[in-house]
């Protein structure tokens, strides 16, 4: 099968960016944010992007662009004899299904609230009514799946053009419009009554907060945004040529990525802080605390449909770059036509995502930690607690070990190009601080989870100590 190819370096840069660009930056972000205290949780949160998450990133564009296969076969290319580092290759495509198996939903909400506003019926409301509509969707799982449904056909009815005229084009477009929509709205948040109030929040970190939680927190935030350790990087590495080096491109990437999710705070806490909305509302911020904003603004109808149009954009983006990457691994496997592809793959990731999209209704009863969760919140846990941090850690040991690609490939590949260069002495910190850390703060995340009611392991080890 003959590999396709990206039309341009913008295009690269902006798909890369729309696949880390989505709900981890206009819905997961903020409302974590939020949760963890605001300004600290945000400094941490960039100082993971640059000392965790750009050597992670160059590296995984680094094993695709070498390779010049998708995940499922990259590590093999580039392995020695009677290595098993391709076994990452299954877990990388079982973690892009599972990541669509929730994500699907949060996208498919997104899109019911802009048609909500577009309507009108979201406005001229009351704040109780207001509050209910998100309930009140939830419960219906008609209509949960039903928009999870037109999200995943949608996605894949745009794969179906192909690679330059499906993906990167629509992709380009979504990304331009997502920019200007930001600016609009926050220019527009700025003017607000709380706004000073709000920014302080925002970004002026408050020491007092610091916690393992919060660390941890921003450390999964960090893969989380970009998409890293699960291939969704790796993929587009292999459709670009030699031409650039990839610590510049990954810069690019990280620079837009962050430009949203900061732009997404900037947005929202000013009018959180105007209207008497509690920052810390968690998953719903984006959803109750904001459709009451609107609500009591001026124009609310306008700049709400405006608001959700950017988010639905942003999802989108995402969505359709990871379902080019599971469509990827699974036409190298099966060696598919291309509408073949989209339309079983289609069908598996519509089936996989009704358990989440029933999570909140028929299947309510189904409390896999604390008495609040449910299937979105195994998903969420399996995807950002472990095979994100799990599979950064196997990049950076692939990529470093003599056992594995060797760090010298890495850097010859990642240096490859005119533009930004990374030195040798980074090879200390890739080899023995960065797995180091990565390995670290995922065993603190795991043992200070609540997997029930008030029960964490690390809890449960002091008790007994």
């Amino acid at each position: 099968m003959e590999r396709e190819r990206l039309g341009s370096r913008l295009g690269f840069i902006l798909l890369s960016a729309g696949c880390a660009i989505g709900c981890g930056n206009v819905w997961k972000f903020p409302w974590m944010c939020g949760q963890y205290g605001g300004g600290i949780f945000v400094l941490f949160y960039l100082l993971f992007l640059v000392v965790l998450g750009l050597p992670v990133m160059v590296m995984e564009f680094s094993v695709g662009r070498a390779s010049q296969a998708s995940p499922i076969k990259n590590f093999k290319v580039l392995e020695g004899p009677r290595q098993k580092w391709h076994w990452h290759g299954v877990a990388s495509l079982v973690a892009n299904f599972l990541l669509m198996m929730f994500y699907t939903s949060v996208t498919g909400w997104i899109l019911y609230y802009f048609i909500k506003f577009v309507k009108g019926d979201m406005t001229s409301i009351t704040n109780a009514q207001s509050a209910e509509q998100f309930g009140n969707m939830l419960s219906d799982p008609l209509i949960m799946v039903g928009f999870m449904a037109i999200v995943v056909v949608l996605g894949f009815v745009i794969l179906s053009f192909g690679l330059q005229n499906g993906v990167e084009k629509v992709t380009k477009y979504m990304m331009l419009c997502l920019l200007v929509l930001m600016i609009v709205l926050a220019i527009n948040s700025f003017t607000l009554d709380g706004a000073k109030e709000g920014l302080t929040f925002y970004l002026k970190p408050d020491i007092s907060k610091i916690s393992g939680n919060v660390i941890v927190g921003a450390m999964n935030q960090a893969f989380f945004t970009l998409s890293l350790g699960i291939g969704s990087m790796a993929i587009f590495g292999s459709y670009i040529d030699k031409k650039r080096s990839l610590a510049g491109e990954s810069l690019n990437v990280l620079i837009l990525d962050t430009f949203v999710a900061v732009v997404a705070g900037l947005i929202i806490f000013p009018a959180c802080f105007t209207f008497d909305v509690e920052p810390g509302a968690g998953p719903s911020l984006l959803f109750v605390a904001m459709a009451k904003v609107f609500n009591s603004m001026t124009g609310g109808r306008i700049w709400g449909s405006i608001f959700f149009l950017f988010m639905f954009f942003a999802a989108m983006s995402t969505v359709i770059a990871v379902f080019q990457n599971i469509l990827a691994c699974v036409r190298e496997i099966t060696g598919w036509s291309l509408k073949k592809g989209c339309l079983i793959c289609g069908v598996a990731v519509m089936l996989l995502s009704v358990p989440c999209a029933l999570g909140f209704n028929l299947w309510s009863d189904f409390k896999p930690f604390t008495s609040g969760s449910g299937v979105l919140d195994l998903e969420d846990f399996l995807v950002s607690q472990c095979m994100l941090p799990i599979g950064s850690l196997i990049y950076v040991l692939f990529c470093t070990s003599k056992k594995g690609w060797g760090f010298d490939n890495f850097l010859s590949e990642a240096n490859t190009g005119k533009g930004l260069k990374l030195g040798a002495w980074i090879r200390g910190y890739a080899t023995y601080v960065l797995p180091v850390v990565i390995a670290l703060l995922f065993i603190i995340g795991i043992v200070t989870f609540e997997f029930k009611d008030d029960f964490t392991i690390w809890g449960y080890l002091m008790h007994n100590a």
